[in-house]
């Protein structure tokens, strides 16, 4: 009977240690919700003096720029909105601009050029909105100077519209200045280099067909000089016209041997030395078309059959190498016209009025901010207040 109530006792002090414990937990949570809550005013509170006088003055200048290539400026659809003329011809052009213009390369060329580093991290410039360091890591400066800079590529219009942020107006426009500039001398030597190097390998092969054809007309030559005959075609030729005559010298002398009376001897000389013109013509008949074509051995027919080959390599190579020639031609021509040219559609801006920061827009947004934590800290409070009790 002890144990029982013993028992009970401790679960009943377990019980009212849990309750106790949980009270305390919740109660540190709204110390907690509590220390917030005045941690965000006093956040809210400072930022009123900061953004109305603090803050430094930001100059925005900005440009709106477009990538042309001078083979396309008589085309109808550089006139044309990308949305309407269903394609611009300069988009992959405008976005890799648009790349480099962000490209770490870019920046540390202005670096040199305007001393960035001093300019952003100027300590007479707020400690929030200036760079910390001036020697800071690059990766840090870069990241920084991606807050300072948009470049925006408009779809529709097929624009480049560029704008940057610095502590005075000069800077401000001399930094859209020299994006503009090296952006444009970029894109060019990018063509230069495409160009050049489509012309380098076009005289490669204007030269290697050049040397096919010299090797080519010197087999012909070296053939021509082997067999002691300038043209195999024309010595055939000849050769047939001598067969045709031999062969009518022959009809003539048959024929007269026939109309010889019948009852001539076969010894008669006249009779023997027409027979024997005739053997003779046919002798010479023989030899002069042995010398075309002979199974036993190679003659004029072999002759001419390997110097037609030796010259259709020639025509073949000339063909080769007059069209490797109007290919470099037109490769020299279209690298001396494919240019690309940055047109300046608004020329880069001298600001009056410091843009940024929008102190007002800013202030009503942190104070907004600030009301919305306090809001759902408050409402977290309630909840578990309840919930403790």
């Amino acid at each position: 009977m002890n144990e029982r109530v013993s028992n009970n006792n401790w679960r009943a002090g377990t019980k009212m240690a849990e309750i106790l414990e949980r009270g305390k937990r919740g109660l540190r949570s709204i110390n907690f919700f509590r220390l917030f809550v005045r941690l965000v005013l006093v956040y809210a509170i400072l930022s009123v003096p900061y953004w109305a006088v603090i803050a430094s003055d930001r100059y925005v200048s900005d440009a709106t720029i477009i990538v042309q290539r001078t083979d396309q400026l008589d085309g109808p659809s550089v006139a044309l909105p990308a949305a309407i003329a269903g394609a611009s011809p300069n988009s992959a052009d405008q976005l890799l601009l648009r790349e480099y213009l962000l490209s770490e390369d870019l920046l540390k060329k202005l670096d040199a050029s305007l001393d960035l580093r001093s300019h952003y991290s100027d300590s007479r410039r707020d400690l929030i909105s200036r760079m910390w360091f001036k020697h800071a890591p690059m990766e840090w400066f870069y990241k920084y100077w991606l807050s300072r800079i948009d470049v925006e590529y408009d779809d529709y219009s097929g624009v480049l519209r560029i704008e940057s942020q610095a502590y005075d107006p000069k800077t401000a426009q001399a930094i859209v200045k020299l994006m503009v500039q090296d952006g444009e001398a970029h894109m060019n030597d990018m063509g230069h280099e495409l160009a050049q190097s489509r012309v380098d390998f076009l005289s490669k092969q204007v030269t290697s067909t050049h040397d096919r054809l010299l090797d080519a007309t010197q087999a012909v030559v070296d053939f021509q000089n082997e067999k002691g005959l300038s043209a195999p075609q024309a010595t055939e030729e000849s050769i047939n016209v001598l067969i045709d005559k031999l062969e009518e010298q022959k009809s003539a002398i048959q024929t007269q041997l026939a109309s010889l009376p019948t009852n001539l001897s076969p010894n008669q000389p006249t009779v023997v030395l027409l027979k024997a013109n005739v053997n003779a013509l046919t002798q010479q008949i023989a030899e002069k078309r042995a010398e075309l074509t002979s199974p036993s051995r190679r003659t004029l027919n072999y002759t001419i059959e390997e110097f037609q080959r030796l010259q259709m390599q020639v025509t073949f190579t000339q063909d080769l190498y007059k069209t490797a020639l109007s290919a470099l031609e037109q490769g020299r021509m279209d690298a001396a016209r494919t240019l690309k040219m940055v047109s300046v559609l608004q020329s880069p801006t001298t600001p009056v009025f410091p843009l940024e920061p929008e102190r007002i827009y800013s202030l009503i947004v942190t104070l907004l901010v600030a009301l919305a934590l306090i809001g759902v800290v408050k409402l977290t409070e309630s909840i578990i207040r309840d919930h403790v009790d």
